[in-house]
């Protein structure tokens, strides 16, 4: 602008700085706020406002409340805003009681809180189950006449289902609807996944549908959550019906939705069919992630389909898209499970030349190859080189050599390693 001869004003500028808050780039912010100055006006309330907001969307909460205190020392009084700005960014980093201890502030300069500022803070209790202040809370809104509204809601009802507490999540689910305060899609679908992961299935098409009769449209989120509901229940023919359904009522399909479906027919051992559906995914124009090729990868190898897991294997490797060790492990499981060690320990023995550092799950897979071929030497040598590595055996890795030392009558061997594992646990139980 300024190139052209076109002296920016402080609204173009306030413009400016909220752009790079939203960017996360506060610094930028800050430096429009110097052009500010140096043109000569006076930074307004919105200005300070929502630079406070950019250092709250990077987490600097710190930085935020020093700047409203700089804010007040220069005579620039924070509004309404600013202080819900403060306060949700306090809920959001864990620090609920600091956002509490601030509305009595907020009350004294004369801001009421509102519905905004109250769901930041009964989110803030709920992500830490102090149910009770959530109830007063609720009870003060009620009193101060500020009514809770469809977000308010939804996150107790998420919350809710999360830990677990169905019955009471579907309890402020009814109030929220006898309070003439429609359910969005959000809230359907947190009750929706609720009920799927308690395998109350018919309750959550019952949902599904009362949805649908509300008037609110379900999307691919809402269908995903089903979809594996039912694979989870192996009820896969009712799944593969509700995909069908997506495709037929225009709802575009994700590679969620696919990878889902895919390793339902693992599941119920249709290896084929998972396969069909991976091609038909790709000839859609859906390119399948890491996640994707490890779930069908992961069901190949289980239903006994080696041949099947390494060309996919193969064919992901030539797409760059091999180079992750969740999906080695995977494959290594696959060929030990199948007698293959030796292919087994190609893989495993490769990953360094590939970048890749094993994990504890990888180790602990080679090593119950190992076990299970007999090769107790060669595993006992592998397990002493994992602290070498910089990977500490865990739990299992020693449950697994100890089962394979005993089953090859290595009482004394196995013995040992018990003695490390428990020694191992009670220094754990020491610390601090």
């Amino acid at each position: 602008m300024e190139s052209f001869g076109i002296s920016p004003d402080v609204y173009t500028l306030t413009v400016l700085i909220n752009c790079f808050c939203h960017l996360k780039r506060v610094d930028f912010g800050f430096s429009v706020l110097a052009t500010v100055l140096k043109l000569g006006y006076n930074p307004d309330s919105v200005i300070l406002t929502t630079l406070v907001k950019g250092l709250c969307l990077q987490g600097n909460i710190a930085g935020a409340a020093r700047l409203v205190e700089d804010m007040e020392k220069n005579g620039y009084q924070p509004n309404a805003i600013t202080c819900g700005t403060i306060l949700n960014g306090l809920c959001k980093i864990g620090e609920t009681d600091m956002a509490l201890n601030l509305l009595p502030e907020m009350r004294s300069k004369g801001f009421q809180p509102n519905v905004i500022t109250y769901t930041s803070l009964i989110q803030g209790l709920c992500n830490f189950g102090r149910w009770r202040e959530v109830a007063t809370l609720l009870n003060e809104m009620v009193q101060r006449k500020v009514m809770p509204n469809v977000q308010t809601f939804s996150i107790l009802v998420d919350t809710l289902r999360k830990k677990g507490m169905l019955t009471e999540a579907k309890e402020v689910f009814d109030v929220m609807i006898q309070r003439g305060i429609e359910p969005n899609i959000v809230t359907y679908c947190s009750l929706i996944d609720g009920y799927c992961l308690q395998n109350k299935m018919d309750d959550a098409i019952n949902t599904f549908n009362m949805m649908v009769e509300r008037g609110c449209s379900p999307n691919v989120f809402s269908y995903n959550i089903l979809i594996n509901g039912y694979c989870k229940n192996k009820r896969i023919d009712e799944a593969r019906s509700l995909f069908d359904e997506m495709s037929n009522k225009g709802v575009a399909l994700n590679v969620v939705t696919y990878s889902t479906l895919i390793g339902g027919f693992c599941q119920v051992e249709r290896p084929q069919a998972a396969l069909d559906l991976f091609h038909k995914m790709q000839a859609c124009g859906q390119h399948p992630d890491p996640q994707a090729y490890a779930i069908l990868l992961d069901g190949l190898c289980k239903n006994k389909k080696i041949v099947e897991a390494i060309k996919l294997f193969q064919g992901m490797e030539g797409k760059m898209l091999g180079n992750d060790i969740v999906i080695y492990s995977i494959m290594i499981d696959g060929l030990c499970n199948a007698g293959k060690l030796t292919a087994a320990k190609e893989f495993f023995y490769s990953l360094p030349a590939k970048g890749l550092q094993p994990n504890v799950q990888t180790y602990t897979i080679m090593l119950k190859g190992l076990c299970k071929e007999g090769l107790i030497d060669e595993a006992s040598e592998l397990l002493e080189k994992m602290d070498g590595n910089s990977c500490s055996p865990n739990d299992h890795t020693y449950n697994t050599i100890i089962q394979g030392l005993l089953q090859h009558n290595e009482t004394s061997k196995a013995m040992k390693y018990l003695k490390i594992m428990v020694d191992k646990c009670n220094g754990c139980n020491h610390v601090g």
